[in-house]
Order: structure tokens, then C-alpha cells, then sequence
């Protein structure tokens, strides 16, 4: 994740920094720079190949980032900045490194754990003026995947929060703000439907294959263009409310039960683009028009995926 992240930024033009935080002989270390730098190189290459560069680009970009042994660490971490933490998944680990960098960095650096799991409070502890920490989670791979999930502490300076996100939009990523809460937005909802392709295969539901070719050409066709609420408001929440109750019935499992959320929204009338509001509020929005917009990036998809064709005409 740290080499990815590096890539982003040095794509973006700034000057990055991988710090090691294992002692290791000159010959280890060695070892380790070839490996990150030859990683990062591999990286922008099959960018190039990919036609969001050149390959005369790459040695340029290349040389924006640099990799330093533990013992240079400090020196490195007083110029940073912005620290970006992305060592494994160990609690106490995670607490030791950014403590450390905390008391290396100046006072108004900005500090993050890259963390999967571990909520920011839980870290929080351990930084030397916690105002400027915070979770910042990204996606694999995070030179390509355009979303950043920015989860504050209790902590957290709003003001700090604020600079993420216009630091994360400047290298062209888009950031979402949420809660500490385990899994963040998209691990939390990725697990869920994961676990429920996995359990369709496991009851003979349906092929791997189908499965995911439903995925690409339904599920995830529809959400590349509409959010999943943005989606509940525009077929109605209603729908999803008695599709729920069917489905909990059928299934007999209660993991299909609609939240409170969806009978509270229906109840007051809160049905989505058919009442002027849902979980969106619709209200002096010319409905017809971004309907039109929603449809046309669907159209636009269909093409894409080479799938859009003229209609059938009788030509007798």
C-alpha cells in the first residue's frame, strides 16, 4: 500500500519519501530500495502501457520518490509534509511507529494510518498532539482507485480533516469523510456482499461465473452510475421495504431485514425521487433532467463495454 500511495503523489507531482523502519545492514537495506524503487518503476511502466503516460515519463516520476534506512528516518520525517503510516495490521506495532514519527515531525504535520481495521481512536493514543491524526483508508490499487475513505477521531481538528481532503482532491483522488467505525464505507458493504456471492455458490444458487457476470453487468453496471441510496430513492424505498420483508420470509434469515431507516423514511413519506426527497433531498431539482444525465452515463457504460446496439428495424 505505501509504494502505491507513493505513486499517486509522485503522479501528482509531489516529492515522496519511504521510510524503513527495520534495522537492517547496508546490504539489507540495499536490497529493500531495489525492491521498492524497481516496484514503483514496474508500476509506472504498466501505466505507460496503459496510456496515462509515456515511457518518457517514467524516469522523471521515478525520481520524485526515494526510499531511507530507519537511521535516516528522522531527518526525513522533520521535512515531511504529510505522514502516511502503512506498516501491518498490529495494533501496538501501529502505535510504536506512529508515536514515534509524531515526536519526529513538526507540530503541525499532518499524520495518518493507512489502516484496513483499526479505528482511529484506538491509534490516537499513542500521537503526540492527536488533532492532526486520523485514518486515511485506500484502495487497492491506490495509484488507480479514485476513492479515499477519511475516517476522524474524537481528536481530530475539523480543520486537519478539511486539508486531507483538499490534499487528497489535488492529486485527483476523491475522498469521503466517515465515522470510526469498524470497516469504514466500503470494507463494510464489500463484506456483505462478498460473503452472500460466496453463500449463493455454496447453495448451488448459481456458477461462480454467472455470479460475477451478474456483478459486472448488473449489480455493479447500475452503481457505477448511481449510488446504492441514491439508488433505494430511485426505484422508491418502499420497494426496497416489502422486498426486504419477502426475502427475510423466504430466505428465513433476518440478514435481509431493512434497517429502521427505510420503514421510518417510507412512513413519512420519504419514498425518494417520487416524493421530491429519500435519503437525498430532490426538492427544486429538474427530476427530468438528471434522470436524462443518470441514463446517458448508463448509455455511456453500454459503450464502454461494447454492449450498446441500434435498434432493429424493419427495413421492408
Amino acid at each position: 500500500m505505501g509504494r502505491g500511495i507513493a505513486v499517486a503523489f509522485a503522479y501528482a507531482g509531489h516529492t515522496v519519501t519511504m521510510i524503513d523502519i527495520k534495522g537492517r545492514s547496508t546490504e539489507e537495506f540495499a536490497k529493500l530500495e531495489v525492491d521498492a524503487l524497481g516496484e514503483v518503476r514496474k508500476t509506472f511502466a504498466s501505466l505507460a502501457k496503459l496510456g496515462l503516460l509515456t515511457e518518457a515519463d517514467v524516469d522523471p516520476l521515478i525520481a520524485r520518490v526515494s526510499v531511507v534506512p530507519a537511521g535516516q528516518g528522522d531527518a526525513a520525517l522533520t521535512e515531511a509534509g504529510m505522514v502516511f503510516e502503512g506498516v501491518p495490521e498490529v495494533v501496538e506495532l501501529k502505535r510504536d511507529v506512529l508515536g514515534t514519527a509524531s515526536r519526529r515531525v513538526g507540530p503541525e504535520t499532518i499524520i495518518a494510518s493507512t489502516t484496513s481495521t483499526i479505528l482511529v481512536d484506538d491509534l490516537s493514543g499513542a500521537i503526540v498532539n492527536p488533532r492532526r491524526f486520523l485514518n486515511v483508508h485506500w484502495l487497492n490499487p491506490a495509484y488507480l482507485i479514485p476513492l479515499v475513505e477519511v475516517s476522524p477521531g474524537k481528536a481530530t481538528d475539523p480543520a486537519v480533516v478539511a486539508e486531507v481532503k483538499a490534499l487528497l482532491e489535488g492529486i485527483g483522488k476523491v475522498p469521503v469523510v466517515c465515522a470510526a467505525t469498524p470497516g469504514f464505507i466500503v470494507p463494510r458493504i464489500q463484506a456483505l456482499a462478498m460473503n452472500e456471492a460466496a453463500r449463493m455458490v455454496e447453495e448451488g444458487v448459481a456458477s461462480a461465473e454467472d455470479i460475477d457476470k451478474a456483478i459486472r453487468y448488473g449489480f455493479g453496471f447500475r452503481y457505477a452510475v448511481l449510488g446504492l441510496l441514491e439508488f433505494i430513492d430511485w426505484g422508491g424505498g418502499d420497494i426496497l421495504y416489502y422486498a426486504s420483508r419477502y426475502l427475510e420470509g423466504a430466505l428465513g434469515s433476518d440478514r435481509y431485514r431493512a434497517p429502521e431507516v427505510i420503514s421510518k423514511n417510507m412512513h413519512e413519506g420519504r419514498i425518494g425521487l417520487r416524493t421530491g426527497a429519500g435519503f437525498l433531498d430532490y426538492s427544486g431539482m429538474d427530476v427530468d433532467a438528471y434522470r436524462v444525465k443518470r441514463l446517458q452515463a448508463m448509455v455511456d457504460l453500454l459503450r464502454h463495454f461494447n454492449l450498446a446496439r441500434p435498434p432493429v428495424l424493419d427495413r421492408n
